[in-house]
């Protein structure tokens, strides 16, 4: 037995020992994280084996940065270097744990102001267990610490450092060929960072992100006026004509959005133990002057609630990465508020958080937004906060004040809050809980019940004040509340297994557009956010084919009934195309792929011509008629936006 210890602490003294014990155990963590915390739908044994053999490149090339140093400077760089690539992998498992998503360098750069507002949300994304992620980095302290591994004062030639470096290269060149093999043009076509972790690994998807972010920085740059006339030719070979029937017949009527937080569509017409979770959005549903869109889905990004207001209010997609809020604020747009804001129109934000929050203070300059009325306008105590800021009720009604002062007609914009992850209410609901084996899944009935009591009574109150008979009131689902990781749960609530086709398929939010005095109907057309702002517009009677819009009118008759997703997936009226799979509607039955394609082509032309609009920022070398620029200098959230409102101090 003391042999063996002795010739197991000559292995450990040996020059690069612990370099290698470092990289087996963080091989062997990462590749047990992704298998754990990911669900990265591997389809064959290339994929298992890509799973399994990407760590090695990056984590050989990261903890031989540390052979560069000589002496304790060695160890502890080591220790250093694996510490924080553990800190990166458990920030993407605590990311993806709620957004079903890896984080991007745009998010780590331009969002890290919004995570002191995530509060009990973070913690409720914590596990016990988690601390086993970085018991590799205890291990090598211990054998440093305790000694087992000699300190060695020896300087390593470069030719040797050298020579693992291309080691770790050639271990990535011969990972990336065996991914194009299987995935070919991965680096160039996909937009979806599920497929770069499962074929290249999490650690050379964030070098391969961090490339791509210094690149798009750079296009603004080289941008020029030539560069919008591909994208004006394709928006306007492809926009639609407005049903003549709905044409103007809101004309000169106020506008009211209300982002409904985290509300899928699932939740209509579904009872909980006999009790209807949204009583008034089911009424609603049969409003004789309602349109409700049963077929609508959410296209948000990594922005969600942010990337959704972006869609309303210019019809252009959301980044493929990070948040169009928190990345190209500064950029120039043609929103909704700038063009009522031109037609006499008053615009005006309520939100119940501060305004730095998803950089909104910054970007509804930039969208022309007049007035934000956010957290410094409302009681904020603790009986009417939780989470991410005001409970929906007490919003609602200490928001009247603020909107029945605004002069008329206007344009204005609710954001709510209480449906928020992880789903948790104030005080004790009357509503039950379900029962589904998850708690996040059995508390959103309780959250979605309570927005619903809220948006009843917004609608009481502004019946009360006189302005509901000429309003258009648009009520949207923002982003899904529940996400892929609590598919076992779902199951449960749907009483089937949740496929990927599913899965699609609970991306589906509702939209309701109440006109007064049009007679409206449940439809049943496919459509996204970006289609939201050409609809509300004509129905305004508001022509939009000077703008540059990626969506069409949802009661054209012409609307193009696709639906691309920021991941490149789709959802057309026929087919869903899920990854390389595609899916005929409404059954999910998998059909041969070429009935995609068409499709798909159309999804990626749309995506990618919109991504750059807003890489190039080249709206900037482009003016409708009529329109005139946004000056950023004519807003200002510091000052008191109840002036010459004559609004009353409510607080």
């Amino acid at each position: 037995m003391r042999h063996l210890g002795l010739k197991v602490r000559s292995l450990l003294n040996k020059k690069f020992s612990l370099l290698f014990i470092a990289t087996v155990l963080f091989w062997f963590k990462t590749y047990i994280v992704y298998k754990i915390e990911f669900n990265l739908d591997l389809q064959n044994v290339m994929q298992q084996f890509l799973l399994f053999f990407n760590p090695i490149s990056s984590a050989l090339f990261f903890f031989s940065i540390s052979l560069i140093f000589k002496g304790r400077i060695r160890y502890l760089s080591l220790i250093i270097i694996n510490h924080l690539l553990s800190i990166l992998l458990y920030a993407n498992v605590c990311y993806y744990r709620f957004f079903n998503d890896f984080i991007t360098i745009d998010v780590i750069t331009h969002q890290t102001k919004n995570f002191g507002d995530l509060g009990g949300s973070a913690l409720a994304l914590m596990k016990i267990h988690d601390v086993l992620y970085f018991l590799d980095t205890l291990i090598i302290i211990g054998l440093v610490v305790f000694k087992f591994v000699k300190v060695s004062y020896e300087k390593i030639d470069r030719r040797t450092v050298y020579g693992f470096f291309a080691a770790a290269v050639a271990f990535f060149i011969v990972n990336l060929g065996l991914a194009e093999a299987d995935r070919p043009e991965l680096l160039t076509r996909t937009f979806d960072r599920n497929y770069l972790v499962k074929y290249i690994g999490a650690y050379n998807y964030t070098i391969y992100d961090a490339i791509q972010t210094t690149k798009s920085s750079a296009q603004r740059a080289f941008a020029d006026s030539s560069d919008i006339v591909d994208v004006e030719n394709y928006v306007k070979a492809k926009h639609t004509d407005p049903n003549p029937k709905y044409f103007g017949a809101a004309k000169g009527m106020n506008v009211i959005y209300v982002s409904m937080e985290s509300l899928q569509n699932f939740v209509i017409n579904y009872k909980v133990n006999g009790q209807e979770v949204t009583p008034f959005l089911n009424k609603l549903t049969h409003d004789p002057n309602t349109f409700y869109f049963d077929n609508f889905f959410h296209q948000t990004g990594q922005g969600k609630t942010s990337d959704a207001e972006f869609m309303m209010e210019n019809s252009l997609f959301p980044l493929p990465k990070g948040a169009v809020f928190t990345t190209k604020a500064q950029n120039t747009y043609q929103a909704a508020p700038a063009i009522f804001n031109q037609l006499g129109y008053t615009t005006a934000v309520f939100h119940g958080n501060y305004k730095s929050f998803w950089n909104r203070d910054d970007m509804y300059k930039s969208l022309g937004y007049q007035k934000f009325f956010d957290a410094n306008y409302y009681d904020m105590s603790e009986e009417n906060t939780i989470n991410y800021g005001m409970e929906d009720k007490p919003f609602f009604r200490e928001s009247m004040p603020y909107l029945t002062s605004l002069p008329q007609p206007f344009y204005t914009k609710f954001i709510t809050l209480s449906n928020h992850f992880p789903f948790v209410l104030r005080e004790q609901s009357d509503f039950p809980k379900g029962n589904f084996g998850d708690k996040y899944v059995d508390n959103y009935f309780q959250t979605a019940h309570y927005l619903d009591q809220a948006l009843e009574q917004f609608f009481n109150e502004l019946k009360t004040s006189g302005l509901y008979d000429h309003t258009i009131i648009v009520l949207y689902g923002d982003h899904y509340g529940i996400s892929e990781n609590h598919n076992r749960a779902m199951a449960n609530v749907m009483g089937k297994e949740i496929t990927p086709y599913d899965y699609t398929q609970l991306q589906r939010v509702p939209l309701f557009i109440h006109v007064p005095g049009v007679k409206g109907h449940i439809d049943h057309t496919y459509g996204g956010e970006v289609d939201v702002r050409p609809t509300v517009m004509h129905l305004l009677g508001i022509d939009t084919k000077d703008y540059i819009s990626f969506g069409s009118d949802l009661l054209s008759e012409k609307h193009h009934q696709l639906v691309p997703f920021r991941n490149g997936d789709f959802v057309t009226n026929e087919y869903t195309q899920v990854g390389n799979k595609c899916y005929s509607n409404p059954d999910g039955t998998e059909v041969d792929s070429n009935k995609c394609e068409a499709s798909d082509k159309e999804a990626k032309t749309m995506l990618s011509l919109s991504d750059k609009v807003v890489y190039d920022d080249l709206l900037r070398f482009y003016t409708p008629k009529n329109f005139t620029p946004v000056d950023r200098n004519d807003f200002d959230y510091t000052t008191d936006q109840r002036e010459n409102n004559n609004i009353q101090e409510n607080k």
